[in-house]
């Protein structure tokens, strides 16, 4: 990977959206939901007022519209602050 998160932002994979509901039902493409939870993939150095919490290799949970997707070499990812990210589980 060739990108180095600067600040206190983060480099993550979203999850897979999910392909069937607990009952079996299969979701088309078109009403199948933003993942909020991902792998963090690189992390940038922080800042003088925030450290870093997350690692690289957490799964985290952000809010739904949080941060900047970008697609490089067919993947999509998202690179946002560390304050949209929520928990780490």
């Amino acid at each position: 990977m060739n990108i180095k998160p600067l600040g206190d932002r983060v480099l993550v994979k979203p999850a897979p959206a999910e392909e069937k509901t607990v009952s079996g039902i299969i979701i088309p493409d078109s009403a199948k939901e933003k993942p909020l939870k991902g792998e963090v993939l690189a992390v940038g150095k922080g800042t003088k007022e925030e450290t870093m919490e997350v690692a690289v290799g957490n799964t985290v949970l952000y809010g739904k519209y949080a941060g900047t997707e970008l697609e490089l070499d067919g993947e999509k990812y998202l690179i946002m602050r560390q304050s949209d990210i929520f928990a780490i589980i």
